[in-house]
């Protein structure tokens, strides 16, 4: 009966939800309730999560959720009014920021904040040229597609727009520069510097869009001193520099709040999204009063939606729940014991287990055959995942080849749950191996 039900549904979803509307996993999981790290499907099975980097503070946490209900059934409109939880929420907000970042527009989504970050950024410089990182992924809108090689480069995608630069992603396992070379971050950021240069030769640049830690990349740490000397370039040709936070912030990375505060820069615009609400549509981009300033030339800035009570009362209900519940301190502490843990497993699977990268919750496993980085296994990458659904842990895939498994769990994750996350992945090696799929 349930086979049927299930069969039923997804026909229902074939026939009206856009067909590349994509599923998770080679037999999708028919979900029905939530709560802290894990999910449940209809049969009342129950899945850690493992990836669900959005739901920050964990599946319908009681306090965000109180903390909606409560206002939605007080008071929610349009942001053309006043209400006192937009500066409460704010003044909150930006304790976290460095002070140059002062100024806060609201939006709904992280795609929505990357796109407003690209008005504001060609507003600012009048400039038409563009750099990004390969393989970067900063949205779905028709502009931010045109700014992610992760998109515009795969099937489907169009190619990149003549205005659109890319800087070779510093991949130290199978990039062009790898650890074993000498001077190989030098090499990435003096080419980077040089094509900076080429592009304002002719040309103005308007901004550069990157993320700290490059997760569709491939889980991407930048190498030291990168982005600083990148975004040093890039202010010295009067262009924007864009750190979009939009799956890296609030806390995941461990040891800061923010992953660009590792590098040791600060972005003229920041974009955040996706985890700043628990789910809920809230984003933001904060930026500098200069660049608000000139933002504000005459034409409105008006949204009916970004920045609503109920939204901002769930942005604030989740810096609550880090704050009171230690979350930053969980992410370095369980981090860094998953990446020790997911080390002994390339030690015991040198052959498929090639590097294990990260920071804090937010973690690559990259697999391989015969122990070589230019072998990137997608068939294991594949099998992993779907084997350790079988088995309750919800993981995914990422990277160019497909072949890095990614860990982004909600950051209430305890050492049971991320013991149970690495006996899980051992299990599901072990059987591909042993098994000779």
């Amino acid at each position: 009966m349930y086979v049927i039900m299930k069969n039923k549904i997804i026909n229902n979803r074939l026939n009206h939800i856009g067909p590349n509307f994509s599923l998770h996993y080679n037999e999708p999981i028919h979900l029905v309730k939530s709560k802290g790290m894990y999910l449940y499907d209809i049969n009342g099975k129950k899945y850690l999560d493992a990836i669900g980097n959005i739901n920050i503070v964990g599946h319908c946490n009681d306090h965000v959720v109180e903390s909606i209900y409560k206002q939605a059934s007080i008071l929610n409109t349009n942001t053309r009014y006043l209400y006192n939880i937009m500066e409460e929420y704010s003044e909150k907000l930006l304790k976290y920021f460095p002070k140059k970042l002062s100024v806060i527009y609201f939006v709904c989504s992280g795609s929505e904040a990357n796109d407003l970050a690209l008005r504001m950024a060609n507003n600012f410089t009048n400039g038409s040229e563009y750099i990004v990182i390969d393989n970067a992924y900063h949205g779905h809108t028709d502009s931010l597609i045109n700014l992610s090689p992760y998109k515009f480069k795969s099937k489907g995608g169009q190619g990149r727009n003549s205005n659109v630069h890319i800087l070779d992603m510093p991949d130290a396992v199978r990039g062009k520069y790898r650890f074993n070379e000498n001077q190989w971050i030098n090499k990435y950021i003096n080419e980077g510097k040089e094509l900076i240069d080429n592009v304002a030769f002719n040309k103005k640049i308007s901004a550069f869009f990157s993320e700290s830690i490059l997760g569709c990349g491939g889980q991407i740490i930048l190498p030291p001193n990168y982005l600083k000397q990148i975004f040093n370039k890039i202010k010295s040709n009067n262009g924007v520099c864009v750190s979009d936070e939009v799956q890296t912030g609030f806390g995941r990375i461990g040891k800061n709040f923010w992953a660009f505060e590792e590098q040791k820069v600060i972005p003229d615009i920041c974009t955040v999204g996706k985890p700043m609400g628990n789910g809920h549509p809230i984003a933001a981009v904060i930026t500098t009063r200069e660049i608000a300033d000139s933002f504000n030339n005459g034409m409105e800035y008006f949204n009916s939606f970004g920045g609503n009570p109920v939204s901002l009362a769930a942005g604030k209900a989740v810096l609550e729940v880090i704050e009171n519940n230690k979350l930053q301190e969980n992410a370095q502490k369980i981090g860094n014991y998953l990446k020790i843990k997911f080390n002994d497993l390339k030690n015991k699977f040198p052959d498929k287990i090639c590097d294990v990268r990260g920071e804090g919750l937010f973690i690559g496993v990259d697999l391989v055959e015969k122990g070589n980085p230019d072998l990137p296994d997608s068939k294991i990458a594949n099998f992993i995942i779907n084997h350790s659904k079988k088995l309750g842990l919800l993981l995914s895939t990422d990277g160019p080849y497909d072949n890095v498994v990614k860990i982004k769990p909600p950051l209430i994750i305890n050492i049971d749950e991320a013991n149970y996350l690495i006996e899980c992945l051992d299990k599901s090696i072990n059987y591909y191996i042993n098994n000779n799929i």
